[in-house]
């Protein structure tokens, strides 16, 4: 029995959606998929009930792509509506979702799915709250999570990530027993040294929140899961294997592997990845 992980599927690309309906079945391993599916509500329902019927457990946590507002799911909303579309669609296909109650490997862990976003504090120490769009715009490094993920009822993505990380935090320190092991699932990397995108090195502000960087000590992550950056890697912080497990664009991986070869091995004391 085996542990999973993949994010970034991005099947709104035909290729990665062709790869994805060839993945072959795993019917005795759990699959965590650490967001970004896609932006469209009716391709997350139909990729969720595909990995639900060809794994034993499917877990997903979702990623900016999947708040996008793109004006095709109904009109103008916020984020936090779509996000409860999502949660819906998924449970419906039998998928575990950060607002259900934690699963359990069988060797004991806990696997915590993290919805906590991103605050703009992955920026340099210099670059004050108020200059970091224009600091991005001069080496055309905005995302487009500015123009497309609305965080109402809060004003600011900061206070939304804010609030998400408060919630988070409160379930991980009452609901994961004392001395218990974690795998800690999030779509964006925990920690701000674990981000290294050179090809836009001003994107760092919507790469995560400084608020997780010492959850891997805290709640004794053996493994912690991630997106987001498309640099597959493993990383090492505090005796905590740190794993990067996006898929990507189409450009960003080898069609001829199929995309049974980008799922990642995260087993508790499995295999690493160098």
């Amino acid at each position: 029995m085996k542990l999973w992980a993949i994010s970034d599927l991005h099947l709104a690309i035909e290729a990665n959606r062709t790869a994805l309906r060839a993945l072959p079945a795993r019917p005795d391993d759990w699959l965590i998929v650490a967001g970004d599916v896609c932006e469209a509500l009716p391709l997350f329902a139909e990729a969720m009930a595909f990995l639900a019927a060809r794994f034993a457990r499917v877990l997903w946590t979702p990623g900016n792509h999947e708040l996008w507002l793109t004006g095709r799911d109904g009109g103008p909303r916020s984020s936090a509506g779509k996000y409860a579309d999502l949660v819906a669609l998924a449970r419906r296909a039998g998928v575990t979702t950060p607002e259900d109650p934690y699963p359990r490997w069988p060797s004991g862990e806990v696997v915590a799915l993290l919805f906590t976003s991103f605050d703009y504090s992955f920026r340099p120490p210099e670059i004050r709250r108020d200059a970091v769009l224009r600091w991005a715009a001069e080496a055309r490094c905005v995302s487009a999570d500015e123009r497309l993920i609305r965080p109402a009822p809060f004003a600011r993505m900061d206070e939304w990530c804010a609030q998400l990380c408060d919630a988070a935090e409160a379930r991980l320190t009452r609901e994961v027993p004392p001395e218990t092991g974690t795998v800690l699932v999030s779509h964006y990397p925990l920690r701000s040294d674990l981000v290294r995108i050179p090809r836009i090195p001003r994107f760092t502000p919507w790469c995560g929140t400084v608020r997780t960087a010492d959850w891997h000590r805290r709640f004794r992550a053996v493994v912690a899961v991630s997106g987001h950056l498309h640099t597959r890697r493993t990383d090492w912080r505090d005796g905590t294997r740190f794993e990067e497990v996006s898929l990507g664009y189409a450009r960003q991986w080898d069609r001829a592997r199929g995309l049974a070869a980008y799922l990642r091995d995260v087993t508790p004391g499995g295999a690493a990845f160098f």
